[in-house]
């Protein structure tokens, strides 16, 4: 299987747990990570993504944050194709970082493209051609745990 988390999703483990729903869902992406670990599942990274987790202000959160992703094979390259491609989903209104990284999932036809962003799980129900599924880290487990 394989899953391309978006920087909000990588980062959810490192935000304040008090709040059942980011308690569950850093949870959910620790679990998604222990898979990738064990070689059950595989995780994708891009050029964009490596640029977003670089740009974290905080040294230690952007750290750990690069820890994560080195568990993360292969890194997808940006070429025209897909930013061209990224570029209809801006058209519809989905912010730019966030438009990349669903083209590159969607681009490489990623079985799933993994986050925490409500606003964009909302956006994408409208696009019809993607290549791969975008669910939250719950629905995720849900999807794929008996």
């Amino acid at each position: 299987m394989r899953v391309y988390l978006d920087a909000c999703s990588l980062q959810r483990p490192l935000d304040d747990r008090s709040q059942p729903r980011i308690h569950v869902e850093a949870e959910a992406v620790l679990t998604i990570l222990g898979l990738v670990e064990s070689g059950r599942w595989e995780l994708l990274s891009s050029e964009a993504l490596e640029f977003e987790i670089q740009r974290i202000p905080d040294v230690e959160r952007r750290s750990r944050a690069k820890e994560m992703l080195k568990l993360a094979r292969p890194t997808l390259k940006l070429d025209a194709d897909v930013q061209a491609y990224a570029g209809e989903f801006s058209l519809l209104g989905i912010k730019p970082m966030d438009s990349l990284h669903l083209a590159f999932a969607s681009w490489t036809s990623a079985d799933f493209f993994c986050t925490c962003d409500d606003k964009l799980l909302k956006q994408v129900k409208k696009l019809a051609s993607l290549n791969t599924t975008v669910v939250s880290p719950l629905q995720l487990i849900a999807e794929v745990t008996p």
